[in-house]
């Protein structure tokens, strides 16, 4: 299987496992990695996910197919069925999509090298991005007539500042990790042997904040920004009184008061 998924403590590592293909995924793997995340998200263990990729060239280079549905199934037809059902037709570019999944945990991804087309959408739908010295990033779909088909203009789009978004996604040329950091594409570029320790220890750092605050902060983020202000102030304030109640709040205050680091429990 060319999806790992490992758990040490708070902390979910999900690894593309497919370094003889630059970890480009097949259609089983999309699946696989969508069963991980949601094993992720309702494990009431897990508070921060780390997705990267295996080996040293790669993060995500797309899919190991470029295949069309079967021509006895139409794509009208095939995009009307649930994602499952157009999957086993063959249509994967829906299961790139994770936003149906819901993932309220943040998600790091941490980019080992090469980071193109579906890869890049992969990357884009994580909260935050870290890469290493030398890596690559680019939406190269137009060179072959065609786009980024699981949202990776807009994506971009609301990643980067508008022009270089569209500078990327209407040459198809590849970025390095500097300049990925220059534009905001990227928080934070580490040599090579940093990549993962940086990466647990950011991913530590917040999971070692109230987790329900956290995954309300992200939900608040993805369900709200889009929102005018008298509105999302109203989503904002509706959040904070959910989390007002909690034992987690009420824990945050004693360890306050007695001058301790809180143990939150996610309650």
């Amino acid at each position: 299987m060319a999806i790992q998924l490992q758990i040490n403590g708070h902390i979910a590592q999900i690894t593309l496992d497919a370094p003889q293909s630059l970890n480009a995924l097949a259609l089983s793997d999309l699946v696989h990695l969508r069963k991980a995340l949601c094993t992720c998200q309702d494990d009431e263990h897990v508070r921060v996910i780390v997705l990267t990729g295996k080996g040293d060239q790669a993060f995500c280079t797309g899919t190991q197919f470029n295949t069309r549905l079967a021509p006895s199934s139409g794509f009208a037809s095939a995009a009307l069925k649930s994602r499952e059902a157009e999957a086993e037709e063959g249509g994967y570019t829906r299961l790139i999509d994770l936003s149906d999944l819901e993932i309220w945990k943040p998600v790091i991804a941490a980019i080992n090298g090469d980071c193109l087309g579906p890869g890049l959408e992969l990357a884009l739908q994580c909260d935050l991005r870290i890469a290493v010295e030398g890596a690559t990033f680019a939406l190269p779909e137009v060179r072959m007539a065609s786009l980024p088909a699981g949202g990776g203009v807009q994506y971009l789009l609301r990643a980067v500042p508008a022009a270089q978004a569209m500078k990327m996604a209407l040459t198809g040329d590849s970025i390095d990790s500097a300049q990925a950091l220059g534009i905001g594409l990227v928080s934070d570029v580490c040599a090579r042997d940093q990549l993962m320790p940086y990466a647990l220890k950011l991913a530590d750092s917040i999971a070692a904040n109230g987790p329900l605050a956290v995954q309300a902060i992200k939900k608040l983020a993805a369900q709200s920004s889009h929102l005018a202000v008298r509105d999302f102030v109203a989503q904002a304030h509706l959040h904070w009184g959910l989390l007002r109640d909690t034992r987690d709040r009420s824990e945050a205050s004693h360890a306050l008061a007695e001058n301790r680091p809180p143990c939150y429990t996610g309650a």
